[in-house]
């Protein structure tokens, strides 16, 4: 764990401006930088760099965000690792220390099995080395399949001794925790002997699973004896699901970013024989299914995707497989199938780069027209089998989200399929129609097992943050979730400046925050924030206050010292002049203007991008994600009359502020006025025929009341109320 001193240290230190040149040729570009963005392919530079809200954004793709943010999405990092990404860039001294038996109980969960897997992991690798068994059984094993020294230290193979209790006898020496091993599955425990404990992987060559971060979430055993399972690999846990890693993602990801293509296989070896061939960029499902999780990871470093299978029939059954899902993410996909009696890994050693490259490029075909062809290649005379080929690519079709990608694959396979081109293009849009149905419904049941595993579970799980582009349904789970959105980006903005003096009950006076102002106006009404990420965040803001206090003494000493440097400065120069009496004074005027505003805008470009400095880095990711999402949707001031004006641009946007915060806040207060009155009505109409007089009398009453308390507040509905008396 990193102290919150060093990450304060750390996020105050990072520019954005330098973290992000690492990566991409900035322009400056007025008080801004821009440039190609990094996470997409594009040839007009649409990403934006902005240095006084150490900050960037692609106006394209919508990535972006803080220093740490950036690396987190360009590097595919954890936030901690982040951290040290970005502290070693800038020399910042991290100091991890060994962790006693005590500190290691007090780990949470994830970092106790992660520990485990990383311990065991080195243990293994050190025994394929330095043991005279390891040598003659492993190391000789992995020399015949050609693997090199290279690929060995690359991929971090090792073996684990064939004893059966060479790890378990390292662990209990050396004090590791045995349950943690045991759910990793490092260990196994014996069922005759309860608390009994045996190295499973035991005689077997191990290759490590890491994932985009570099931490080992899994281990694979390769058996060398015959014995019925090939293969063993780790159990799912808390670090690890399969479905959402892939093997060699940690090796690849910089390949294929670079390479702007990620070929996928099957198996471990094939990765490393590819690899060890010059064809870096290449990942493997491990022999399961492509999941939604890992085409996302892929994505993360392109969009282009290349399969390669077995040129068997085993191997086009494969390639069929998760084209639908591939389709779906906006994935450019291509199938290729190598020559009979290949796999990746002997094709590979069998074939210099530069031969295996000019075999992709000759022989890789678009998935659509690839799966078109192999559908209709075994259909012969029989009608039905036909149908259901065109079917199947016509349920391909509807995957694919851009229409105007859709339409070209629909005059592509209209040529294949002998079908006219109207008819595929209609059942195409039909079937697009219940894809995005299931889509949503399939989206809304990820979010509702979101909520009910975070109940249980305070860690947020990262890979199913709820986004407000989700539309509908997040209005159906939350009723209130626009004005709180609204509310909440508003004080992402202003969280922390000067909103209005209230006046508390002994006659003091105090000035309050936007933030302040907001929870006094909610909480009078008994309202708060249902949205889970929106509630952490705007607690977060009000928390800032006594920093922002702290800080801001500080930041006015630094600016007073610089006033009077400048101010010197400007003296001295002025004195150097010619002027007579009459011209000094103008000039000193002149200068102590220009002095005063200069400051005046940096006081005021604090306080304005306190939050956002503070909470764009934060270690929660739905505070994180919530404070990013707000300053990437905000619209900048574009009026005429203010540019290049910073006194006017400054006094329009406290004016907007003074207006947004009051009115978001009354629509909020209107919205949940208008549930309250359906949510009575629809009990009267219930009640018709089935409740006395008076029961219906006292609904009714109660209606009216809410329906007059909405005309009170209707009439306020946008004014700037800034006056407040506290109770």
């Amino acid at each position: 764990m990193i102290d919150k001193a060093t990450v304060q240290k750390i996020t105050d230190t990072a520019d954005i401006v330098e973290v992000v040149s690492d990566y991409v040729h900035l322009i400056k570009r007025g008080r801004n930088y821009v440039g190609l963005c990094p996470f997409h392919n594009e040839k007009t530079p649409s990403f934006s760099v902005n240095s006084v809200r150490n900050f960037c954004y692609c106006f394209s793709c919508k990535k972006g965000g803080s220093p740490v943010n950036f690396i987190m999405e360009k590097e595919g990092l954890s936030y901690h690792d982040a951290l040290l990404h970005l502290a070693q860039k800038y020399g910042i001294k991290v100091e991890e220390k060994e962790l006693s038996e005590d500190e290691r109980r007090q780990l949470n969960e994830r970092e106790s099995l992660l520990l485990a897997n990383e311990w065991a992991s080195k243990k293994m690798e050190k025994a394929l080395r330095d043991t005279e068994e390891g040598r003659a059984v492993g190391l000789q094993y992995l020399y015949q399949r050609g693997v090199t020294d290279e690929a060995i230290k690359k991929f971090r193979l090792g073996y684990n001794l064939d004893n059966g209790h060479s790890l378990y006898d390292d662990a209990k020496l050396e004090g590791m925790d045995l349950n943690s091993l045991a759910e990793v599955g490092v260990l196994g425990q014996s069922q005759k002997t309860p608390g009994a404990y045996y190295d499973r992987f035991r005689g077997r060559v191990i290759f490590p699973v890491l994932n985009p971060s570099g931490k080992v979430v899994a281990l694979g055993g390769r058996d060398l004896k015959g014995g019925m399972a090939k293969y063993i690999n780790s159990p799912e846990s808390s670090i690890y699901k399969k479905s959402n890693e892939l093997y060699g993602i940690f090796q690849a990801k910089g390949e294929i970013a670079k390479q702007d293509n990620c070929f996928l296989v099957e198996g471990y070896m094939d990765v490393i024989g590819m690899w060890q061939s010059g064809m870096e960029n290449v990942v493997a499902s491990s022999g399961t299914a492509l999941t939604d999780g890992q085409i996302a990871m892929i994505h993360r470093f392109t969009n282009n995707i290349t399969l390669i299978y077995d040129g068997d029939a085993a191997g086009i059954k494969a390639s069929l497989r998760g084209i639908d899902m591939l389709l779906a993410h906006k994935m450019n996909v291509k199938v290729l199938l190598l020559p009979d009696g290949h796999d990746p890994d002997s094709f590979a050693r069998e074939h210099t780069p530069e031969q295996f490259r000019e075999y992709v490029q000759k022989h890789a075909t678009d998935i659509i027209r690839f799966k078109a062809q192999v559908l209709l290649k075994d259909v012969g005379n029989d009608p039905q089998k036909r149908v259901a080929a065109i079917e199947s690519v016509v349920s391909s079709l509807a995957h694919i989200p851009d229409k105007v990608k859709r339409n070209v694959y629909v005059q592509e396979c209209s040529r294949i399929l002998g079908v006219r081109e109207e008819v595929i293009e209609g059942a195409v849009e039909k079937s697009r129609s219940d894809v995005v149905e299931r889509q949503m419904r399939q989206r809304q049941t990820d979010e509702i097992n979101r909520l009910d595993q975070q109940e249980t579970n305070p860690q947020p799980d990262v890979s199913k943050q709820l986004r407000p582009t989700k539309g509908r349904e997040i209005v159906e789970m939350y009723p209130y979730y626009p004005f709180e959105r609204n509310i909440v980006f508003q004080c992402v903005r202003y969280g922390i400046m000067d909103f209005c003096e209230a006046e508390f009950e002994d006659g003091s006076l105090d000035m309050l925050s936007v933030a302040e102002y907001v929870a006094e106006e909610i909480q009078e009404d008994n309202i708060w924030f249902s949205f889970p990420a929106f509630a952490k965040t705007f607690n977060r803001i009000l928390d800032l206050k006594e920093d922002f206090l702290n800080d801001n003494v500080a930041f006015n000493a630094n600016l007073e010292k610089e006033k009077k440097e400048m101010l010197k400065v400007g003296y001295d120069e002025i004195a150097s002049r010619d002027l007579n009496m009459e011209e000094i004074r103008r000039a000193e005027r002149l200068l102590e203007d220009r002095v005063n505003e200069e400051l005046a805008q940096r006081r005021f470009e604090f306080a304005r991008y306190y939050v956002e400095q503070k909470l764009s880095s934060h270690h929660d990711d739905d505070v994180r994600r919530t404070v990013t999402e707000a300053m990437h949707e905000e619209q900048p001031l574009s009026n005429i009359y203010i540019r290049n004006n910073p006194v006017s641009e400054r006094k329009m946007e406290i004016d907007r502020m003074r207006m947004l915060v009051p009115r978001g806040v009354l629509e909020w207060k209107n919205e949940m006025l208008n549930q309250m009155i359906r949510a009575k009505m629809k009990q009267l109409d219930s009640m018709i025929g089935r409740a006395s007089h008076e029961e219906e009398q006292k609904i009714l009453m109660e209606t009216q009341a809410l329906m007059e308390k909405r005309g009170q507040l209707g009439k306020v509905m946008g004014d700037r109320t800034i006056g407040k008396k506290i109770k």
